[in-house]
């Protein structure tokens, strides 16, 4: 097979610390926390009241209020995402008719949970006024393949359509997945990403009965505290982040402006446990050491990592172990961070907004900080750019995402030269 780089032409956010690509970085570099009390329904009675609320979000911008009606809220945030990210990529947002052959664009963008809202709606529908009154609309709202499917019907993009589940490694892998498919030559374009909306009363009472969400209801801006000592918890956000990848030449023919590139995936199993990852960290190490393998790079030219980094007492830990056996001894010397401090953990979006911030810093030559590092745990003695960003010329950067099941996934993004 001849080689086929992979590049990085369009991206595109909703999140709740800015509903742009700009306005994401600008927030995660300055350590803008957008985390609040809920206020979509009622808290009062839930063990964690606090969460990150996508704001000033107007889907009209993006396509009428009467078929908008017909997506719930995670397709319409992977709609807005989508079509920042393939007009940033100087794409059509119709591509028939373009002169780009349409059966070698696909989409993979993903959720976690998926249309978890209308469900919880409909089953309350069909318990009070019974099986007639469901809405035909239920399924094909609910199921998690449609953020994809209604994206390629939005373009016009006949080429590989799907959607990956592997919970809070879900954006990640779905842009490992579709890096493959433009690398093995299925497809020429990619639209990319993970969306989640899964701030509702079922989903967010189910995290609260798990205990895994922060208590810290009072200090919402510091509730989210990676790394931290004190951590207690990880904080629920929603949103999507979304990418266009691009055979090199076939971006370059276009014209198109180049971001970045993507060079290597890794996608690994702890086999352990249905929440907790591996204690040693080996699955997330090797997904990260299988990642570098394809990328022909050696741990010492990693110059960043976005941890997965999610502030719950396991994660961070076991993570740390995950970073030491992938890197050695660079593991003290490469910068990391986790930017889940002021996004909040946005579950099977958060690979899509790592993955972007991990480009953005190769870009700018900026690293973001983890912001609420107050009291530093020993077992989690890595070099995590507390509080405060720091410039540094990066040329390959590291995006980490686990997942409950025991999912690992890591991308390793290279500057373009």
């Amino acid at each position: 097979m001849n080689e086929r780089r992979v590049v990085i032409t369009g991206t595109g956010i909703v999140s709740c610390v800015g509903n742009s690509v700009v306005e994401f970085w600008d927030s995660i570099v300055n350590g803008r926390c957008g985390l609040g009390k809920i206020t979509r329904f009622d808290v009062s009675e839930y063990r964690t009241q606090i969460g990150g609320e996508v704001k000033n979000f107007d889907i009209s911008k993006y396509m009428p209020v009467k078929d908008a009606k017909r997506l719930d809220l995670f397709c319409q945030f992977a709609v807005a995402a989508a079509d920042e990210a393939v007009l940033q990529a100087g794409l059509p947002l119709q591509l028939d008719g373009s002169g780009i052959d349409r059966t070698r664009v696909g989409v993979l963008v993903s959720s976690g949970i998926g249309g978890l809202e209308i469900l919880t709606e409909q089953n309350t529908i069909l318990d009070s006024r019974g099986p007639s009154r469901v809405s035909p609309l239920l399924i094909p709202m609910m199921i998690i393949d449609m953020s994809s499917g209604n994206l390629s019907m939005r373009y016009g993009a006949q080429g590989p359509n799907m959607g990956i589940v592997s919970a809070c490694a879900t954006g990640c892998h779905s842009i490992g997945e579709a890096f493959w498919m433009v690398k093995r030559n299925d497809a020429d374009i990619m639209i990319a990403g993970g969306t989640e909306a899964s701030i509702v009363k079922l989903g967010f009472a189910g995290f609260c009965s798990m205990k895994a969400m922060s208590q810290r209801n009072d200090d919402p801006l510091h509730a989210s505290r990676p790394f931290d000592a004190d951590r207690d918890g990880f904080v629920m956000s929603e949103g999507a982040g979304v990418m266009v990848l691009e055979e090199l030449e076939h971006a370059k023919k276009r014209g198109a402006n180049i971001i970045a590139e993507v060079v290597g995936y890794g996608a690994t199993g702890d086999a352990y446990h249905i929440t907790s990852p591996d204690p040693d960290g080996m699955g997330a190490a090797r997904a990260i050491k299988v990642a570098m393998g394809h990328a022909g790079v050696n741990p010492e030219e990693i110059d960043y990592i976005n941890a997965h980094g999610t502030s719950t007492s396991l994660n961070d830990k076991f993570e740390t172990k995950a970073i030491k056996a992938a890197f050695g001894d660079h593991a003290y010397k490469v910068s990391v961070s986790s930017t889940k401090g002021t996004t909040g953990h946005g579950l099977g979006a958060a690979g899509g907004f790592e993955s972007i911030a991990c480009v953005k810093a190769i870009q700018t030559g900026i690293i973001p900080p983890t912001i609420n590092y107050v009291t530093p745990d020993p077992d989690c003695d890595l070099d995590i750019t507390p509080n405060t960003a720091k410039e540094k010329k990066i040329r390959y950067a590291v995006n980490t995402n686990l997942g409950f099941g025991g999912h690992n996934g890591a991308i390793v993004f290279k500057r373009f030269e």
